[in-house]
């Protein structure tokens, strides 16, 4: 259903035929970047996490890892993500295919981390754990509707 709803999302916008389906997983980034042949970093996974009163999802590339510290300055909250089971209820999508698109609650606000710029496209997922489209950042945060840049995250050295 979550990738019918983006599936339909996205191709209302254009880019139906950018949709990429796989015949594998492509629920982590490592598995994701093996169906695409791509490096894990242009991975672009979608955290759910719980905000002060709302979910916040934050799509940060694929080799970045949450800096706490960081988060927390910048939302006043610590960084606790959602339970896997409250995912699918608060976000519309299930983990392993949670995607800026199509979310079904309108109260959650998406931001796109700072790690993402570094590559001219990057694949989030399309609503299923079996799918991603390859998206350049500024399409990303359109059709994210993207409520900003932050910087929460820390990259491998």
């Amino acid at each position: 259903m979550a990738f019918q709803a983006a599936k339909e999302f996205l191709e209302k916008r254009g880019f139906g035929d950018r949709i990429k389906e796989f015949d594998v997983s492509s629920a982590t980034v490592e598995l994701a970047a093996q169906a695409l042949g791509c490096e894990p970093g242009r991975i672009a996974k979608t955290l759910s996490f719980q905000g002060k009163e709302q979910p916040i999802l934050i799509v940060a590339a694929g080799d970045g890892k949450i800096d706490n510290h960081r988060f927390k300055e910048r939302f006043g909250v610590k960084a606790k993500m959602l339970a896997s089971e409250e995912v699918p209820e608060k976000i519309g999508h299930a983990v392993g295919g949670v995607c800026p698109f199509a979310i079904e609650n309108d109260a959650v606000t998406v931001y796109l981390d700072e790690s993402l710029r570094r590559f001219d496209t990057v694949f989030p997922a399309a609503g299923s754990d079996h799918s991603a489209i390859e998206l350049g950042c500024d399409e990303l945060y359109e059709y994210a509707n993207a409520a900003g840049w932050v910087d929460v995250c820390k990259l491998p050295e």
